[in-house]
């Protein structure tokens, strides 16, 4: 696997959440920088050393509202 892509979202508590796209890997995290931590260290110990992923990609989501 070269890539694998995450969905990260605002949470509504606060902070941010990640999901991997097509692996069962899910975090969170306060700030972005933490999370980019979290993410490194769940790849970690879901992946083998030899099926890691090279990139993790991260798809940020925000949701807005407008009222017409």
């Amino acid at each position: 696997m070269k890539e694998l892509f995450f969905l990260v979202e605002e949470a509504l508590e606060g902070g941010y959440t990640a999901k991997a796209i097509g692996e069962s890997i899910f975090t969170e995290a306060e700030t972005m920088e933490e999370l980019k931590n979290e993410i490194r260290e769940a790849v970690e110990c879901h992946f083998d050393a030899d099926a890691k992923p090279k990139i993790l990609r991260l798809h940020m989501v925000k949701e807005e509202t407008i009222i017409v």
